[in-house]
């Protein structure tokens, strides 16, 4: 094996040897439930202001200014988020990051329901979303930390299976409380209490999570990573076939090892990891097109289509339907098939159906085409999460992963600033050709420079 740059050789890490060849265990799927309900809460805060959006705009008369810096905000936020929270994942530990951004995530989100004007909404988007903003990134890394190899793919789909369930949420919760004012407080102020008592439970969920074994012994601490593993083997199904013999623990890292140099950015850069550096940013940045450019416009398209507010809060959550049922078909392929190839091929399909919805005459089959797009979205979310998780070594691998999800925050907050002039100015149909060239030149670079990971460790990332 070689180092972080790959320049000389070291010694075998049986830390993570042990935790790719271990079954699944109690503790896996306790681990992945407990990331799965965190990550519903980013999936739900994700959607929320576009789901609300026009109700925003009628409650505070936002002008077309206004309403982007509301949509635009909260990414913003978690542009910052991801890069710093990803940092600090790599220097002081994956379960100490989880703790600090869910906290910054359930404060602000409560101090944002009571916002009195555009301001302090804006604000509050915005320093809710550097807490929230790594979500993802964390949930990834940690998840591909602790899990066995051949199982990677469908247990980090089913929490993301878990976490889409919070889209609908927000659809069907929006369109429950938005015509109310329940105790005399608006409806959609209400959405925000939930999202920040809900991710208050999850915060005391993860106080109890163990830290990632592989952080541990890429940070010298060996006794520690050993205990949890032994811990995890003995857990494991009578008669199934354990790891490596654990006599030899992993050697602890030198004190060179252990410098900040080692999680420096800019060892993304190394030519061992340039070409796939150059793919995961062009990704990222393209790929919100057609994730986000649909979910967070989605009321704002069905407007431009001539439906009102609660027609459109009705025909929202009935598409927001698909994006659990697809990431529940991800868990049978995600494991089968190479995991580039299915990123590419399901943006392939929500390119078509995506065109389909834009040009739908009536609202069955716009209905029907939108459950279709959110549906091959989350085939495609999953695939990418995945896949983006399987790039780099543990010691920088939340920083960099980090990076590049804080490029998508980045190109999701430009989005409302591209988009809604082009639907404004052009229609939907204008919307999703735009989606559709993004789309595709994703999926080509993707192609192109990809790696092929499925099934493969971590700790032996492809030169």
């Amino acid at each position: 094996m070689l180092d972080a740059i790959g320049n000389r050789p070291v010694a075998k890490a049986t830390i993570g040897d042990r935790l790719d060849r271990m079954p699944i265990t109690a503790m896996h799927r306790r681990l992945t439930a407990v990331i799965g309900v965190g990550l519903l809460f980013d999936i739900f805060e994700n959607n929320l202001s576009g789901t609300i959006s026009k109700v925003l705009q009628e409650d505070f008369a936002f002008d077309g200014t206004t309403l982007k810096l509301v949509l635009a905000s909260a990414f913003v936020g978690q542009f910052i988020g991801s890069l710093v929270l990803g940092r600090v994942a790599d220097r002081y530990g994956r379960r100490r990051a989880f703790l600090v951004n869910l906290a910054l995530y359930s404060g602000f989100s409560l101090l944002g329901a009571f916002s009195p004007n555009a301001a302090w909404l804006i604000a509050t988007r915005f320093l809710a979303g550097i807490g929230i903003g790594a979500e993802q990134t964390l949930s990834d890394c940690y998840l591909a930390d602790v899990l066995p190899a051949a199982k990677r793919g469908r247990y980090i789909a089913w929490a993301y299976t878990l976490a889409f369930c919070g889209v609908p949420a927000v659809g069907f919760a929006a369109l429950w409380l938005v015509p109310l004012s329940p105790l005399g407080i608006d409806g959609w102020r209400w959405l925000f209490v939930i999202g920040s008592l809900g991710s208050a439970v999850v915060w005391l969920l993860r106080r109890r999570l163990i830290e990632s074994p592989r952080w541990l012994a890429a940070n010298g601490r060996t006794e520690e990573a050993e205990r949890l593993v032994t811990l995890m083997e003995a857990q494991a199904p009578a008669g199934e076939t354990r790891a490596a013999d654990p006599a030899e623990p992993t050697p602890a890292p030198s004190a060179a090892d252990r410098t900040p140099e080692r999680t420096r950015l800019r060892v993304i850069f190394h030519p061992r990891y340039r070409r796939r550096t150059v793919m995961l940013w062009t990704f990222s940045v393209l790929s919100v097109f057609g994730y986000y450019g649909f979910g967070s416009l989605v009321p704002q398209i069905l407007a431009a289509k001539g439906y009102d507010i609660v027609a459109g809060l009705g025909y929202t959550a009935l598409t927001f339907l698909g994006y659990p049922v697809g990431s529940a078909l991800s868990l049978p392929v995600i494991d089968r098939f190479e995991r580039k190839v299915l990123v590419a091929a399901s943006a392939g399909s929500m390119v078509v159906t995506g065109l389909g919805f834009a040009y739908a005459g009536s609202a069955s089959l716009m209905v029907a085409f939108g459950f279709g797009y959110t549906l091959t979205s989350n085939v495609f979310s999953n695939a990418s999460h995945v896949y983006l998780a399987e790039q780099y070594p543990t010691a920088f691998r939340a920083a960099a992963s980090g990076a590049a999800y804080s490029l998508s925050k980045l190109s999701a907050a430009a989005l409302p600033f591209v988009l809604l002039p082009v639907l404004e100015g052009h229609g939907p149909g204008a919307l999703f050709t735009v989606i559709a060239v993004a789309m595709a030149v994703m999926a080509v670079t993707v192609l192109a420079l990809g790696d092929r990971t499925t099934g493969d460790s971590v700790d032996g990332v492809r030169s």
